[in-house]
């Protein structure tokens, strides 16, 4: 019986292996011989979870045909695979990728890290920050003040609380948005309100446009729900959308969905006009295309003189083109899972009918707390705490990369959570397993784009400040030495953590 469960052809695997850049050898650099060369960027491959764990390779021949190398090398790659655990093979079923044991699995998405590995590891790979207290215990202890009447009930509210979409349709309203309660539906964190719609507008084999590069685990879940995603390129830096160029695309692709961040977004941190937002509504709206904008980073500019545009959801006064995502988890805190979406009340009440045969609804107690911080003003207060924090550790991560890593380019966005940094020509992947060796977790440009794009890139989150900046950017500077000399991909690479 075969111990394979996906498999990969032979030009796709060619394809995400010619995404690997390396910066050339210089004089008296050894490069590793080409089986070796290959046997690492497969191995790298399943580390960062592009290829899945059980996926069975291709042949021998048909992979040395697509990468124009000879049978043995290819045989060779292979052999040092399964000497390493990477690889394992029967005769009659063929070769099929796995992890030495010990190994965690290969992450898809960007989850935390967990706690218990916080003290040796710098984790700059989830782009959430501690919780503003007092606020989280005040926003609770109110909750529980407001529960008796909810606990007489049976506690399903498969649109939301009736207070909290009230709440959120007033402070719409109040952004010169009029929206009534029913163009609401409260979530399980933004990720919950992307689910519900993609299995809405998406179904399997639906194309979805996305921009290029996007967040990771929305381009994840996307791509488990099915779906086929059409990237359309970010301009340079931080000017943010080609709008000619979406117009293009949706107009010859005509997917059914289009997911943009248009506020601070994640990863590059650009921040999208009042122009680009209403030509990017006209183009979906001309192309019969739903626009999904995620204003999850909407509320963290991080200059006072920041002036935010309109939301995109202004330029579509009908209310036919545009489904807003909101959430509470980024600007406040991430462990409050509540998120939201601002819709027309027909696809309002389509999505809490299909919620039935999801999760339900979404945590009373948590909608309660978020509640009493929009009522309260606690929630202005609470955001202006996180607004300062992020600029604080904005300030001091890119002062000590910019000091330890002189050759990586970036741009320095005025707000969100995020440095989208060109990595001085060194392989992203390569950077990403480097760091864990030495200490730093950081997640790889290809995480964020389509089918190999953006090797040459990490994502650095304004999560850790001060003197933990400082040694984060030693860390990914030794990483990227690891990575100039040959050190991350061979066994000889060392293991241990610098201190």
């Amino acid at each position: 019986m075969a111990q394979w469960t996906s498999a990969v052809g032979a030009a796709q695997l060619a394809r995400l292996l010619g995404s690997q850049q390396d910066r050339p050898a210089g004089p008296g650099t050894r490069r590793p011989p080409a089986y070796r060369a290959l046997a690492d960027g497969i191995r790298l491959l399943v580390l960062e979870g592009r290829v899945p764990v059980a996926a069975r390779l291709p042949a021998e021949r048909e992979l040395a045909l697509a990468l124009t190398v000879s049978r043995t090398t290819v045989a060779a790659a292979y052999e040092a695979l399964r000497a390493e655990g990477f690889l394992e093979s029967r005769r009659g079923a063929g070769s099929w990728t796995a992890v030495p044991a010990g190994n965690p699995l290969p992450a898809r998405g960007l989850e935390p890290l967990p706690p218990e590995a916080l003290g040796s590891m710098i984790d700059l790979g989830c782009a959430a920050l501690p919780a503003p207290e007092p606020w989280l215990t005040r926003a609770v202890q109110g909750a529980l003040e407001e529960l008796p009447p909810y606990a007489h009930t049976h506690g399903d509210y498969p649109a939301g609380l009736p207070a909290l979409r009230s709440m959120i349709a007033e402070r719409y309203t109040a952004r010169g948005i009029p929206t009534m309660p029913e163009q609401i539906m409260v979530t399980t964190g933004a990720m919950g309100a992307m689910d519900a719609i993609c299995h809405l507008f998406g179904g399997r084999g639906e194309r979805i446009a996305v921009e290029s590069p996007s967040y990771a685990n929305i381009l994840q879940l996307m791509r488990e729900a099915g779906a086929r995603l059409v990237p359309v390129a970010m301009a340079e830096g931080l000017t943010g959308w080609d709008v000619d160029r979406w117009r293009q695309v949706l107009r010859e692709a005509a997917p059914r969905i289009a997911y943009v961040v248009a506020d601070f977004h994640n990863p590059t941190g650009a921040l999208a006009d009042e122009d680009q937002r209403r030509r990017l509504v006209d183009a979906a709206r001309s192309a019969g295309t739903v626009l999904v904008a995620d204003e999850t980073m909407s509320e963290l500019w991080l200059e006072d003189d920041v002036e935010m545009p309109r939301p995109v959801c202004a330029f579509d006064p009908a209310g036919s083109t545009v489904v807003t995502v909101g959430s509470a988890s980024k600007a406040f805190w991430a462990g409050m899972r509540i998120g939201w979406v601002r819709a027309a009340p027909d696809v309002i009440r389509s999505l809490v009918a299909a919620r039935a045969y999801a999760d339900l609804g979404t945590p009373v107690l948590e909608q309660l707390a978020v509640n009493w911080l929009f009522s309260t003003g606690g929630w202005e207060q609470a955001v202006r705490m996180r607004r300062e924090q992020a600029r604080r550790n904005r300030d001091e991560l890119v002062a000590a990369v910019r000091r330890e890593l002189p050759d990586w380019e970036f741009e320095v966005p005025r707000g969100g959570l995020t440095l989208w940094v060109r990595s001085g020509g060194l392989s992203g992947s390569r950077l990403a397993e480097a760091g864990e060796r030495v200490g730093v977790r950081v997640p790889s440009g290809p995480r964020f784009g389509v089918d190999g794009a953006f090797e040459g890139y990490v994502r650095l989150p304004f999560t850790v400040g001060g003197a933990v900046a400082d040694e984060a950017a030693v860390r990914l500077a030794a990483a990227a030495g690891l990575v100039e000399n040959g050190g991350a991909g061979g066994s000889e690479a060392p293991r241990t953590f610098v201190a």
